[in-house]
């Protein structure tokens, strides 16, 4: 009772990073409020599942394993979900933004009657003083996200309604094994005291994934541009320039929308959010929304011809340049060094 809860993503028996990332972040406010973790595995041949969610602090793992329930479909997830929370009653329920718990969450939500934030960057715990009704709530879960087109941070709180349910993007949060011999307890449920037939009614006949074909998420090297790159040609810059380093090209989302780079190279809040060993920004103003995705990088470079761009209070250096005369610069002088 009043314990978190996260939800496990599970491709192939294999816990999706975001999960794992959860729960890491999970492990932390658990440790906080002083209450118990536990994880949720639906699918079917879990059998290693506790081997790959122990290590990160699970104190209970809830498996619902049955070959009906894999690959996801919408229902009978949701069932389990709204059933499992209706009779654990968690404090705080985690679950990834990706495309099953866009699905998911918001359908569980509903049925609770919780609420839920979406697209979270950060989590923590605190207080809340509603001053008109002289009331102090103590240890909620701040839920922190861009807000407003991304112009303000916003954090919302739900003081009343449990769970308190937010979504969280894959690499938002950093996945750290808390102990690799860590004991939990795992719990296989009887999946037709949670399920109905009529929650089968639809079945996945056949699943076509494609993989993406670069690895910018991977990349321990990331040449970024922003619109301020000036176009598609100039972009080749960048390419040249992360031939030269092993790295990745990745853009902001002003510089996909103008055509410059495929949406899969997309970083910020509406892309894919990196923590690279290096970062460099070439034409990137610096909005929030993408400063959230990629202000883990360990050090960041700007370049940029506005000395005065909010990114450059974020990096590390800072070049004040056009891309094409300071890239052709970077490219020749890191050949010499490397001779």
């Amino acid at each position: 009772m009043n314990n978190l809860f996260v939800y496990c993503e599970i491709e192939d028996g294999i816990v999706a990073d975001v999960s794992l990332e959860l729960l890491t972040k999970g492990r932390s406010l658990a440790n906080t409020l002083g209450c118990k973790m536990e994880a949720v595995a639906i699918g079917h041949k879990l059998d290693s599942i506790g081997k790959q969610v122990f290590p990160y602090g699970v104190d209970v793992l809830h498996v619902f394993d049955d070959k009906r329930l894999a690959p996801y479909t919408s229902l009978p997830h949701t069932s389990i979900l709204v059933k499992l929370f209706g009779e654990e009653k968690p404090q705080i329920a985690l679950m990834g933004a990706t495309s099953i718990g866009r699905d998911l969450g918001p359908r569980v939500s509903s049925a609770l009657g919780s609420g839920l934030t979406a697209d979270c960057t950060s989590l923590e715990i605190g207080d809340h003083e509603e001053k008109k009704a002289n009331k102090v709530y103590k240890d909620l879960l701040y839920q922190i996200r861009p807000a407003f087109g991304g112009n303000i941070v916003a954090t919302i709180i739900n003081p009343d309604c449990r769970p308190q349910m937010a979504t969280v993007r894959e690499g938002v949060m950093k996945k750290e094994v808390v102990d690799a011999n860590y004991k939990g307890e795992e719990k296989k449920h009887d999946i037709s005291k949670f399920v109905s037939d009529a929650d089968f009614v639809v079945s996945v006949i056949d699943r076509q994934m494609e993989k993406s074909k670069t690895n910018i998420k991977g990349s321990p090297i990331i040449v970024a541009g922003g619109y301020g790159v000036g176009s598609k040609e100039n972009f080749q810059l960048l390419y040249d320039l992360a031939a030269v380093i092993g790295g990745e090209v990745g853009g902001s989302r002003a510089a996909v929308d103008a055509g410059y780079l495929e949406h899969e190279r997309q970083i910020g809040q509406t892309g894919v959010t990196v923590r690279p060993k290096l970062y460099i920004a070439c034409g990137i103003s610096g909005q929030i929304q993408h400063i959230a995705g990629m202000q883990e990088s360990s050090i960041i470079i700007s370049v940029n011809n506005d000395p005065n761009a909010p990114i450059n209070t974020i990096a590390d250096y800072v070049i004040t340049g056009s891309v094409e005369e300071v890239l052709p610069k970077m490219i020749k002088y890191y050949k010499q060094n490397t001779k």
